[in-house]
């Protein structure tokens, strides 16, 4: 199995916590060419009612209802989840303070612990390629969602960060990240098709983005985060420094690639 979408790999290592996913926020919340936030973005998309019932899997450190606080209905019951315990933490950390409450709970997208027709609207951002069985979890997502119920589900489209692949080649040719496959080669935003057996009304929805980066450090921090064979790649931390800042310095900064967005689609 690819690593991407390996539960015990993603739970117990790659986001046993939020510092792996830390690295790249502050990447892309530096140096991303658009000024208006990808969570504001993304709350933007959502059509509820006042009183809606909404599950987020997958919710990581809760940065979508952080930077959205004042924004959220006082109305909306939210259940936030993660098959990460330490994920979970995080979240109850960053909200322990919000002026309203928020379910916790840990689940595994393949089985989903609720009634059926519970939800006005399900969440998935960054997800479903994570997921060893999409078909079962798309399963559970429609069945706990209300008759026209909203699913929005946000994945890369495969010219996400296209750069960095080649920049890491061009540094050492036998390197890999020990992913397997990449986000785009399991769920893009070009495979829409594959929610149609479940949803209709499906539309899909860019963010426009680049990154135009001026720092070596943060992308230094950025690509060992994303490593899965992180003591293989220690050693190398300074020759990858030392090449970054040469091609930084000749060119002033690197550009990459952002291919993000967002479906929305509806229960039938």
């Amino acid at each position: 199995m690819s690593k991407i979408a390996d539960q015990q790999y993603l739970t117990h290592d790659q986001y046993r916590d939020s510092s792996n996913l830390d690295a790249r926020i502050v990447l892309h919340k530096r140096f991303s060419t658009n000024l208006y936030g990808w969570d504001r973005w993304c709350f933007d998309r959502f059509d509820l009612p006042l009183n809606a019932r909404i599950l987020e899997l997958g919710c990581g450190p809760a940065y979508l209802w952080l930077e959205n606080l004042s924004r959220i209905p006082k109305d909306w019951d939210i259940v936030l989840s993660d098959l990460s315990t330490g994920m979970i933490d995080r979240a109850r950390e960053n909200l322990q303070d919000a002026d309203r409450s928020f379910q916790f709970e840990v689940i595994d997208a393949h089985s989903i612990p609720f009634d059926n027709a519970h939800f006005d609207a399900m969440i998935a951002k960054h997800l479903l390629y994570h997921v060893p069985d999409r078909s079962k979890a798309l399963q559970e997502i429609r069945r706990v969602l209300k008759p026209n119920g909203r699913f929005y589900c946000a994945t890369n489209g495969h010219a996400h960060l296209r750069e960095l692949p080649d920049l890491m080649r061009r540094f050492d040719p036998t390197t890999d990240f020990g992913w397997g496959k990449t986000s785009a080669e399991l769920f893009s935003l070009e495979d829409g098709s594959e929610l149609l057996p479940y949803f209709s009304d499906i539309q899909v929805q860019r963010y426009p983005n680049a990154l135009i980066i001026t720092e070596v450090e943060p992308l230094v921090n950025y690509i060992f985060s994303m490593t899965t064979m992180q003591g293989l790649i220690d050693q190398h931390r300074a020759e990858l420094t030392r090449f970054i800042t040469s091609k930084m310095t000749k060119t002033g900064s690197i550009y990459i690639t952002k291919d993000s967005g967002m479906f929305e689609a509806k229960k039938a």
